[in-house]
């Protein structure tokens, strides 16, 4: 497709940010208008990083929103805009994302998780992929002239260059393949740049973090895929899996692997986050972790407080067994009495400095999240806010180097290094592994 001069995202912004009463009766804009300039010198080392070396986020869930909200049809959407899609949600949540918010993120390159329900039987949750990576391709497609479907590291440069997001998909939870390599094999040839080996439940071949313990990380069977995908060139991502888990991949894999939204315990115990064990493995991996922007992984005064609340609500049901209204009244009091606490950008810049003091800067990216979760935190509600954490950042000391090795610069080369490893193991034979059974 033939580009203008100005890439279709800027073109988004330039008529966004432009104020209603900026312009004429006849919607041209005013010529009496002066620009905005920055001034806070935080956000101009963000934005000065930002344009060096836009965002690669590891993890956004539009797929899964466009087949709830919407059944997968997507003829009449629009991505421009979707700030009025609060009626298509039951409790009124405006996606995160559009074409305009990225823009003004300065996002240049999104891995769009494929994600599908753990819960699934097998080949349901196969199909169900197929079916959200059709329907990913598919909007990619449409607006052509802002996204751009990509396979590789260069692919993602190339888009970057042009003004143009580059789009890549990657698959959260093993199930999705339904415990076979072959049907890794062409989820790969389908786009499938990386693969979560859990969800938050276990497979028959890899633990989840938050899910009981059952294979005391990951099977033989586990282990071969982690080392086929390493022969195939698509990423490991151990985001979700436990920490056993972690350690069985980073024995076997040959490529660096990646968390693509997570944060790390030593700030917030959650199980979902990155323990310092597997942190201090990843200098010799190569790999990074995508730090997310969800609250319940970012402040870990919030995560005690959840767990309060859940112990007060199973008390109340446990009085009240029967009688709802009882129920809802007493929590109505309890978080009237006990307020959520708010969780900030700096809750999640302090993710970020625990993996930059503990391991290295080259080992961080951004993996925020957005739309596989109710809000970001206070300042980074949706795709649109990736510059505030980067002014954060800059406040804290970062030099723009270390801001673009974050934004984009170390998933690339994540990227691009389990590419050479797919290159140099071209000549090896597919794995044929079958999944153990009992007998």
């Amino acid at each position: 497709m033939q580009h203008a001069s100005l890439p279709f995202l800027a073109l988004i912004a330039a008529t966004l940010s432009v104020p209603l009463a900026a312009q004429d009766a006849d919607g041209s804009v005013a010529e009496d208008i002066a620009p905005v300039i920055e001034t806070d010198p935080a956000m101009q080392a963000a934005e000065a990083a930002l344009a060096a070396a836009p965002v690669f986020d590891g993890h956004n869930d539009v797929p899964i929103q466009l087949r709830a909200r919407f059944d997968n049809q997507i003829n009449d959407f629009d991505f421009v805009d979707t700030s009025g899609t609060g009626a298509t949600h039951p409790e009124g949540r405006v996606m995160h994302t559009d074409l305009a918010r990225l823009n003004e993120g300065r996002v240049g390159a999104q891995y769009w998780s494929v994600y599908v329900p753990a819960s699934l039987p097998e080949p349901e949750a196969v199909q169900m992929t197929m079916e959200q990576i059709d329907v990913m391709k598919r909007l990619i497609d449409r607006y052509s002239d802002a996204l751009r479907y990509a396979a590789t590291a260069d692919d993602v440069e190339r888009a970057m260059a042009d003004g143009q997001v580059a789009s890549l998909l990657g698959m959260e939870g093993g199930h999705s393949i339904g415990s076979s390599l072959a049907v890794l094999r062409q989820m790969y040839d389908l786009g499938a740049r990386y693969m979560t080996l859990t969800h938050g439940s276990n497979t028959p071949w890899a633990d989840s973090a938050t899910d009981d313990p059952e294979h005391g990380g990951l099977t033989e069977f586990g282990k071969d895929v982690v080392r086929e995908m390493n022969r195939i060139g698509m990423l490991v991502d151990l985001s979700h899996v436990s920490e056993e888990a972690m350690m069985d991949a980073l024995d076997v894999a040959s490529a660096p692997v990646i968390f693509s939204h997570s944060g790390v315990r030593a700030v917030n115990g959650h199980a979902r986050n990155v323990p310092d064990s597997a942190l201090d493995r990843l200098p010799e991996n190569g790999g990074i972790v995508m730090v997310v922007a969800l609250p319940g992984f970012l402040n870990d005064e919030r995560r005690q407080w959840y767990a309060e609340r859940e112990a007060e609500l199973a008390r109340q049901q446990s009085l009240f067994n029967g009688q709802p209204d009882i129920v809802d009244a007493a929590m109505a009091e309890w978080d009237a009495a006990n307020p959520e606490p708010e969780t900030t950008i700096g809750d999640m810049a302090d993710h970020i400095d625990h993996i930059r003091n503990r391991i290295g800067v080259e080992h961080i990216g951004i993996g925020a999240d957005f739309d596989g979760m109710p809000t970001g935190p206070i300042g980074f509600e949706d795709v649109g806010g990736y510059p505030a954490l980067f002014a954060e950042l800059a406040r804290r000391g970062y030099s723009q180097v270390e801001m673009e090795l974050i934004a984009s610069r170390n998933a690339i080369r994540v990227l691009r290094e389990a590419e050479r490893v797919a290159a140099r193991m071209a000549d090896m034979d597919p794995i044929e592994t079958l999944l153990e059974t009992e007998e």
